[in-house]
């Protein structure tokens, strides 16, 4: 009987230590093959809706568009991503310490950029617009002359305001964030601003029709929005197939009409 009980009690220890066995090494096989999943970090800056905004009504989360593509493509890779939001000035010298491995903010992939970081392909395409109080009169570039427009530091839009100052006479300011902009032209400190026109058309159904916008007509296409990335980054070709393929299918183009028509 007590050989019995042995034999028992021995056989049970042994078969623990198997399933104990079985399972840290199903676990350890995971991590080693890389199927866990990874977290990446977004950098943004939130104050650019429909692309990119906070939510209050949601607890302060960063919804839009940018954020709904970033969803769809770390998704589809098997990764989860996170969030960092700042000043849009601060979005390469981030990406390029390692802080964050991608950025996406509506940032168009000019040349200066590129000898920063890396970009993916072109995801959305978009025209820019003069945004003034409403009566301004200011319909045109050449109805810029003589006034004050303001522009957010670090975009395009700056860059815009750069080339359209070197043939119309006028003032340029630099705010971090487009909100900043919109409040300085409600002040009367500027008298217009240059914005993305679709970013523009939110502000625009919001001010309870005390602004107006006018696109600036362009003769070249514009160079769009892209996504970056570290110099060198092997998530930039993974994200491109992704891309590539969500464009094809038409995937973009319902995050698109759900973003974009609302405005």
């Amino acid at each position: 009987m007590k050989k019995w009980l042995l034999l028992l009690v021995s056989s049970i220890l042994f078969i623990g230590l198997l399933s104990a066995c079985g399972t840290g090494g199903k676990e350890q096989g995971k991590e080693s093959s890389g199927e866990q999943e990874k977290v990446l970090k977004m950098g943004t800056s939130a104050d650019y809706a429909p692309f990119e905004y906070i939510d209050t009504a949601k607890g302060n989360e960063v919804i839009g568009f940018d954020v709904d593509l970033a969803k769809m493509i770390t998704k589809e890779l098997g990764y989860k991503f996170e969030i960092v939001d700042m000043d849009f000035t601060g979005l390469i010298p981030t990406l390029q310490s390692g802080k964050v491995d991608f950025v996406l903010a509506g940032m168009t992939p000019t040349e200066d950029r590129k000898k920063n970081v890396d970009f993916s392909d072109v995801y959305y395409v978009a025209r820019n617009m003069i945004v003034s109080k409403k009566g301004s009169g200011i319909k045109t570039v050449e109805d810029l002359k003589g006034k004050t427009v303001g522009v957010q530091t670090g975009s395009i839009q700056e860059g815009e305001a750069s080339k359209i100052a070197k043939t119309v006479s006028m003032k340029i300011e630099s705010r971090n964030r487009i909100p900043d902009l919109i409040q300085e032209i409600q002040a009367g400190r500027f008298d217009a601003a240059i914005i993305e026109d679709t970013v523009a058309k939110g502000y625009l159904k919001n001010s309870s029709g005390k602004l107006e916008g006018h696109t600036i007509p362009t003769s070249e296409q514009e160079a769009g929005s892209a996504i970056a990335f570290p110099k060198g980054s092997k998530l930039r070709d993974e994200f491109n197939k992704v891309l590539q393929e969500k464009m094809k299918n038409g995937e973009v183009d319902k995050l698109i009409k759900k973003w974009f028509d609302q405005q």
